[in-house]
């Protein structure tokens, strides 16, 4: 019987434990989507206990221990931290085969040093331990250069003032770097309530009175000048689905102004507005040389009691709707038809999206861009060892793998980068049960450059970041 977490962790091949020790192991991070404050990384945040770096924030931790009877105040409530720590440990030790068991146990043992494993039975011991290795506390710089993170791309809103982007620009002691990436969600999400509010919010952000369709893409093209400034250059959407819908200006100048005076729109007229901005989006991401993210079938806010009390990313989201492939299709080739479409990332929540999403990739790609579009890892409720090892073998079977850019955290935890650590793990293992099985030839020197080129240096040049000199982009 091997142990708990071994060094060969999910490694049973022998060619994936030489192709993971042997290159994967050593690789930089590079964090192309995540949702990490900058502003903690610009003030160096100092983290005082485990219940600071686990549980502020991270609903997929929420949701484990709400299904496991904990009440709310041991969870986004006033209780003591290490009671919360109790509560979590106890809720941990029967989430056996969730991912955020692997990932818990591995962030345990590569910041802290602790060899066990976490039980309601032992959470006292195991918070003593940890709290001696934090000590003064673990500083948010230190996790990140302890990590091997070369660069960060943060989620940032049109009308954000990027003020803690631009100070960290400005800091020669930061041997990380921290980029803004664009989230247009709140220009794109006509129906929500606070739309009218948060059109006001990014004209003051443009300089500029958003009134009519008009103004508001120039207001919108301003910011997107602004992001590049500060170095951006991926954007993301996080869309329920896409039904296409064509409209002309006059039309839309009168969606947004009744919207604008209150009025609701209509299904048709809904998706008439977001097809509009979201072509004038791909648009502008392809004439700024940005890479675009899209990021489907998430059905969010399920629990309208726990959303009026806690907000939205507090634990109450799932799997929505397949994604309209037909509608996605006719959004991609309008873009096509004028040479119009960035490069571009496609993420489903629905697994059974995948062979449908690689198929339709084939037909865009091109342009002497290797891997111009690509299907995004395994996501969110995807991102365990059999969504991660689903999501490779889809890919190889309808594209071409060695184009793959690999994973991100797509967290709120500083601790999430041992999240890089198991994906290279199953990306060795998959890879070494193909040779082993005579799947794959034995050829170290290609065998190696794949696994080097999808856990880091694919996404160093599919995102044009070879200009930063990022270290471990050129050489195994």
């Amino acid at each position: 019987m091997r142990p708990f977490l071994d060094e060969d962790f999910l490694l049973d091949t022998q060619t994936a434990r030489e192709l993971y020790h042997g290159v994967a192991e050593g690789l930089p991070i590079l964090d192309y989507h995540c949702h990490v404050s900058p502003r903690e990384i610009a003030e160096d945040r100092v983290f005082h206990n485990l219940t600071q770096l686990w549980l502020e924030g991270d609903h997929y931790k929420w949701r484990l221990m709400r299904a496991n009877g904990v009440p709310e105040r041991l969870i986004t409530g006033e209780a003591p931290d290490e009671e919360k720590f109790q509560a979590w440990a106890a809720t941990l030790e029967r989430a056996v085969g969730n991912p955020l068991y692997h990932w818990s146990h591995l962030e345990l043992k590569r910041y802290f040093g602790y060899e066990g494993h976490l039980t309601g039975a032992n959470a006292k011991a195991v918070w003593d331990h940890c709290q001696a290795v934090i000590g003064d506390g673990l500083h948010v710089r230190g996790i990140l250069k302890q990590s091997n993170v070369t660069l960060v791309c943060t989620t940032d809103d049109p009308a954000d003032t990027l003020e803690w982007h631009e100070k960290l620009a400005a800091d020669p002691s930061l041997e990380t770097k921290v980029l803004p990436a664009f989230r247009p969600d709140k220009a794109v999400n006509l129906e929500q309530e606070g739309f009218p509010a948060y059109l006001e919010r990014l004209s003051a952000a443009a300089g500029m009175e958003i009134h009519d369709w008009r103004s508001l893409t120039a207001a919108l093209d301003r910011r997107m000048d602004f992001f590049t400034d500060h170095g951006c250059a991926v954007a993301d959407h996080g869309l329920d689905n896409l039904c296409f819908r064509t409209a002309g200006v006059p039309a839309l100048d009168a969606i947004l102004k009744r919207r604008l005076a209150g009025e609701r729109a209509t299904e048709t007229e809904l998706w008439q507005y977001k097809t509009a901005l979201l072509l004038f989006f791909g648009r502008g991401y392809a004439k700024r040389n940005w890479a675009m993210q899209l990021h489907f079938a998430a059905q969010r806010n399920n629990n309208a009691r726990m959303f009026r009390r806690l907000g939205p990313d507090t634990g109450y989201d799932s799997i929505g709707p397949a994604v309209n492939l037909p509608g996605l299709a006719a959004f991609l080739d309008a873009l096509e038809e004028n040479g119009e479409l960035p490069r571009t990332i496609l993420y489903s929540l629905d697994p059974n999206d995948n062979a449908g999403l690689v198929s339709l990739m084939g037909c865009y790609q091109g342009d002497g861009a290797r891997g111009k579009l690509q299907h995004g890892s395994a996501w969110w409720f995807n991102d365990c060892r059999d969504g991660m090892e689903a999501q490779i073998r889809n890919l190889a079977a309808g594209g071409v793998l060695g184009n793959f850019i690999g994973m991100l955290t797509d967290s709120r935890s500083f601790l999430s980068y041992t999240r890089h650590e198991y994906f290279r793990r199953i990306l060795c293992g998959v890879l070494g049960r193909w040779v082993e099985e005579g799947q794959l030839p034995d050829d170290r020197h290609a065998l190696e450059g794949l696994v080097a080129d999808i856990s880091y240096r694919n996404s160093v040049s599919y995102f044009g970041f070879g200009r930063y000199h990022l270290r471990g982009a050129e050489t195994l």
